[in-house]
């Protein structure tokens, strides 16, 4: 039941970083891009390439927590702790609110891989 459970999580957040490379390189511009980052057209305008940049980054983080599901827990932590710091830096650096949204999510998804009974799958 753990397994299921934490394979969950993992997948929620993968679609959660998706969404978030949806957000930053296609959405950017657009009004929901620019509700959900507080942001006037023009700011968008300017900061494109940067959130391009940054979605890219976030899809590659997706990736390879799906990766890890394929092939084990040590990659899948090894995301799993990107997603987290990378979470508690935006929270610092730019906006509190990503503490919530990704480093909070992340560390609740590390939790659940990390007490999943059994020894650590791919190690």
């Amino acid at each position: 039941m753990h397994g299921a459970l934490a394979d969950a999580a993992v997948v929620v957040i993968a679609a959660l970083h998706f969404w978030f490379l949806a957000l930053e390189m296609f959405l950017w511009e657009k009004p929901l891009g620019l509700r959900t980052f507080g942001m006037s057209a023009e700011e968008a305008a300017l900061t494109k390439p940067l959130a391009m940049n940054q979605g890219l980054y976030n899809g590659f983080l997706a990736a390879g927590l799906l990766w890890g599901l394929v092939t084990g827990d040590a990659v899948t932590i090894f995301f799993l702790g990107c997603v987290i710091v990378a979470g508690v830096f935006g929270a610092l650096t730019a906006s509190r609110k990503i503490l919530w949204v990704q480093a909070v999510p992340g560390v609740i998804a590390l939790l659940l891989v990390l007490l999943r009974p059994g020894p650590l799958a791919g190690t």
